[in-house]
C-alpha cells in the first residue's frame, strides 16, 4: 500500500469519525433554534414553524412529569437543573391547554392523551415560570411550576 493511499484512508477515517460525532451530539437536533434553547414536539408532530423535530423525551426517570387537573396543579413545584443540563418535562392535562415556559419562550399544546413534551438544554440561568394559558380563563392561577437554572 502506497504512502498516498494510507494518508487517504487516514483522512477518510477521520472524516467518518467527525460526522459520527456530530450526529451523536445531544441537544443539537432541536429544530435549529439555539437562541431560544430549542424545542421538541408535542407528542409526535413538530410545531408548524420547526423544520424538523427530535423525538420526544421518554417517560423515564429523568423526565419531570406534571399532572394538570382542570388547568391547575395541587402544588407548584420547582424543577432544578444546572446550566447546560438537559431539561425534560412532560405536562399531562385532563383538558385542552397550552403550556408555556417563560424566558425560553417555549409553548406546547396539551390535552387528554396528548401530553406537552419539552426537551431542551438549560442555556439561560434564572427562575422561569411554567404556566397554563387556559387557567386564567377559568379563574385559576396560571403558574404550574418554576424552572430553576443554577450556574454550572
Amino acid at each position: 500500500m502506497s504512502k498516498a493511499t494510507r494518508w487517504f484512508l487516514v483522512v477518510l477515517a477521520l472524516a467518518v469519525a467527525i460526522v459520527a460525532f456530530a450526529i451523536a451530539q445531544p441537544g443539537e437536533d432541536d429544530g435549529g433554534e439555539q437562541g431560544n434553547a430549542g424545542e421538541t414536539s408535542a407528542e409526535t408532530a413538530p410545531t408548524a414553524t420547526a423544520p424538523s423535530a427530535p423525538k420526544p423525551p421518554p417517560d423515564g426517570p429523568d423526565a419531570t412529569v406534571i399532572e394538570l387537573t382542570g388547568h391547575a396543579v395541587d402544588e407548584v413545584s420547582d424543577i432544578e437543573v444546572a446550566k447546560g443540563d438537559p431539561v425534560r418535562l412532560i405536562v399531562r392535562s385532563d383538558e385542552p391547554d397550552d403550556i408555556h415556559i417563560h424566558g425560553y419562550d417555549l409553548e406546547r399544546p396539551a390535552g387528554p392523551g396528548k401530553p406537552a413534551r419539552f426537551m431542551f438544554p438549560a442555556t439561560i440561568e434564572g427562575i422561569f415560570e411554567i404556566e397554563s394559558h387556559e387557567a386564567e380563563h377559568v379563574g385559576k392561577d396560571a403558574l404550574i411550576a418554576r424552572l430553576v437554572v443554577e450556574p454550572s
